[in-house]
């Protein structure tokens, strides 16, 4: 495992793909990086150099919000939506969907296990 901006990517892959296991890098953004740092997509993490390793860490910290910082941004930002009360922030208090999806069915991830008693059932 080669780190990469504080966080062990596998070396067996392509860059551009190893980079998407950083939170809040995705692909466009890895080749995005890919093509800032001049670094061949096609390259495996194993055959850089520890000087390519490093100017892809210093690029990444230095133009991105990656991992516990974005999260810790992200957690406040819905902190923020749940105590203005609006509609986004209800949604995420009572753990519906809140992006519009239906919830008459297909919403089993979001709200969770049913509670009502199955009638007939021993």
């Amino acid at each position: 495992m080669a780190r990469i901006a504080g966080v062990n990517v596998p070396v067996k892959k392509c860059v551009p793909f190893a980079l998407t296991y950083i939170y809040g890098i995705g692909i466009a953004t890895a080749n995005s990086i890919c093509r800032t740092c001049e670094i061949d997509k096609g390259k495996r993490v194993s055959e850089l150099r520890d000087k390519d390793i490093e100017k892809v860490s210093s690029f990444i910290r230095q133009n991105y919000n990656i991992e516990g910082e974005l999260r810790k941004e992200v957690a406040m930002n819905i902190k923020s939506l749940v105590e203005m009360g609006c509609y986004r922030g209800v949604r995420h208090r009572k753990g519906l969907p809140v992006r519009g999806q239906r919830t008459h069915t297909n919403a089993k991830t979001r709200k969770g296990r049913s509670w009502l008693p199955i009638a007939g059932r021993k």
